[in-house]
């Protein structure tokens, strides 16, 4: 007959981050409203863009498909990473669900590491979806312009999280819904994501120096241009530095 000896303690803390993430990936492509920002938005945008700049006639450099699919990603990775994350953390910090979570033996820091690791799940999820809708519209991207897109996303996800955590740390729910809902509206239409920082004219110079232009046009330069996005990439993790020692100084838990 077996006999069992107990082991009371915590798992190790890598288990306990990996089973938050992939719990809030789940509650999040379960959310509609964030289904929608994470995948519905941003293939209808691409879908959109492409048949009209078709219909319509503009004059670009490349196709259209090939034009608009990196900034449709790093759209993808905008709703993700900041407006679903400060929405979500906003509501859970109202309910008391962090505070809760944050006297389990998964560590504050282990509960932001989840929340990260969840938002790379559903990234990967959007990249499917996003690339297999461009591909059947006839995007063929170059394979050796993948790694430096996948690290234009990440510096673009360490950017966009910190300043999501940093806008539901220090303000009520229902005001982070609406900045966040309203900060993503305003990076869509002028802040560089799906169109070229270079196409807003007078205002390019100061767009380019956003986050969100950072993260289009690097994505732009990686997948389109096949060059590697250093000064992009130095934009996103100097927002991301600075948003990262905001957030700890101010963010409350409850």
């Amino acid at each position: 007959m077996s006999t069992f000896t107990p082991r009371p303690g915590a798992a190790p803390l890598a288990r306990q981050v990996l089973a938050q993430a992939s719990m809030e990936a789940r509650l999040l492509l379960r959310n509609g409203e964030q289904l929608l920002l994470a995948l519905v938005i941003p293939v209808l945008v691409l879908v959109g863009a492409v048949l009209g700049a078709e219909r319509i006639g503009l004059d670009l450099s490349h196709s259209a498909v090939d034009e608009f699919t990196p900034g449709v990603l790093a759209l993808a990775v905008l709703s993700s990473s900041f407006t679903s994350l400060a929405i979500m953390t906003g509501f859970e910090r109202r309910y008391g669900v962090l505070k809760r979570l944050g006297a389990s033996p998964l560590p504050r820091s282990g509960l932001l590491l989840g929340k990260v690791g969840a938002l790379v799940l559903v990234e990967v999820v959007q990249a499917v979806v996003i690339g297999g809708v461009a591909l059947s519209l006839g995007w063929r991207p170059a394979a050796a312009a993948v790694p430096a897109a996948i690290l234009v996303a990440v510096a673009g996800t360490f950017a966009f999280a910190a300043l999501g955590l940093l806008l539901a740390g220090t303000l009520r729910a229902e005001a982070t819904l609406a900045a966040a809902n309203l900060v993503y509206l305003l990076l869509l239409a002028a802040g560089g994501v799906v169109l070229p920082s270079s196409s807003y004219g007078a205002a390019s110079g100061l767009v380019a120096w956003l986050p969100s232009a950072a993260l289009g046009d690097g994505m732009r330069a990686a997948l389109l241009d096949g060059a590697f996005p250093g000064r992009e990439l130095l934009v996103l993790v100097a927002w991301g530095a600075v948003a990262t020692v905001a957030t700890t100084r101010t963010f409350r838990w409850e």
